[in-house]
């Protein structure tokens, strides 16, 4: 969970995440370099007063002010691919959950425990306990397990909708007639939150998604689910 003046990403709950946030310090860690070449260049030329005619006509320099960008956009983008396809594989899922987007609430089907289904609706402020967080409470929380591959398949019934956790690094669009799917496997228990991230009317702001992450052998139990 973000708090506030934070200032990074949040703790990486998945293996993906985890990667992410490596990748994140690995692409500004260049940022920073790159930014202070460029300063120090600009700096010394304008508080300088020689002058070098070999540097209005140097080959040498042009190549390698052409070559060293292009590493440095290899270097970024080969780790980037790596992640983009870690995200996007699915392969052998223990457990299959499907979420439905609606304005402005998700719908949650257990396909492997007889269909059970069952909405969430954010908690209006009236009904918040201490301690609740406002605007991002529901009133059913959809559990999920650790320690073992869950796919997510997720479409919507009328518009565009975003099915996003970051501490899961989870980002998929719910798509109306389209039926996406992600892959995740939870690495710590807790409770996440997330947003809807896609622009999807006048309540957009008001359709969170909790996800509360228990251990495997719990969830094997039977389902826990508070409704």
């Amino acid at each position: 969970m973000a708090h506030p003046v934070q200032l990074g990403l949040q703790d990486a709950t998945s293996p993906v995440m985890e990667e992410l946030v490596t990748f994140h310090d690995h692409a500004l860690m260049a940022m920073f370099l790159i930014s202070f070449l460029i300063l120090y260049a600009l700096s010394a030329t304008l508080t300088t007063k020689l002058t070098n005619t070999n540097i209005t006509d140097a080959q040498e320099m042009e190549t390698i002010w052409t070559i060293l960008p292009a590493i440095i956009l290899i270097l970024i983008a080969l780790p980037s691919l790596r992640i983009l396809y870690m995200a996007d594989e699915v392969n052998n899922p223990s457990f299959t959950i499907k979420s439905i987007g609606h304005q402005w609430y998700w719908t949650y089907e257990y396909t492997d425990y007889g269909g059970l289904i069952f909405n969430s609706y954010m908690l209006p402020p009236l009904f918040l306990n201490p301690g609740d967080l406002r605007l991002l409470e529901v009133d059913n929380r959809v559990v999920l397990p650790i320690e073992a591959p869950v796919r997510m398949m997720i479409t919507s019934q009328d518009v565009l909708h975003s099915w996003t956790i970051p501490a899961l690094g989870l980002k998929t669009d719910a798509v109306p007639g389209r039926l996406n799917q992600t892959m995740f496997t939870a690495t710590r228990p807790g409770v996440y939150y997330g947003q809807c991230s896609e622009i999807c009317g006048a309540n957009h702001s008001f359709m969170p998604i909790v996800a509360e992450l228990i251990p495997l052998k719990i969830f094997e139990m039977g389902p826990v689910f508070t409704l």
